[in-house]
């Protein structure tokens, strides 16, 4: 027997997936897929549906440029945590904003056509709110996962390891 569950783990594999697909791969009908689908999306549950990009493998003249930033903040009686994190989201650089447990408070992921425009946004827009007191920006060099998604390899070195 399957669960609604099972349609989102599916859907999450792999977005393309038709109703008769998902139909095939669990115990309900299309038109029960349908329905269940159609339900997730109206509660929120589904909020859309992107394509997984590795744009490693992107051949273009134009940079694009990502990064993670450590976000701690302070907290006043009148601010909490989502008051925040709806500042922060409405900027249409950041692609990611999760709480987090450990040495900072927010991670917060960014996409720029430039390190100097990710640096930029970073100390105009998110420094400068009142509540953040400390920035830590780490730039992504290489990806080699995204959302359960394995990139091929891009290093182009054929060389053998050679040790002695």
């Amino acid at each position: 027997m399957s669960s609604r569950r099972e349609i989102l783990d599916l859907l999450r594999e792999n977005a393309r997936y038709t109703t008769e697909d998902l139909a095939h791969l669990t115990d309900f009908s299309e038109s029960e897929v349908e329905s269940i689908i159609e339900e997730f999306e109206e509660a929120g549950v589904i909020c859309g549906y992107q394509a997984v990009v590795d744009w490693g493998a992107v051949e273009t003249e134009e940079e694009r440029v990502r990064a993670t930033v450590e976000l701690n903040v302070a907290l006043d009686r009148e601010t909490n945590y989502g008051d925040i994190a709806d500042r922060i989201a409405r900027f249409p650089e950041v692609t990611s904003l999760r709480l987090v447990s450990g040495d900072y408070d927010f991670d917060l992921e960014v996409e720029g056509d430039s390190m100097r425009e990710v640096s930029h946004f970073i100390s105009d827009k998110i420094a400068p709110i009142p509540e953040i007191t400390q920035t830590v920006t780490h730039y992504i060099m290489e990806s080699y996962k995204e959302q359960g998604m394995t990139f091929d390899d891009h290093d182009d070195d054929d060389r053998l390891s050679v040790s002695p």
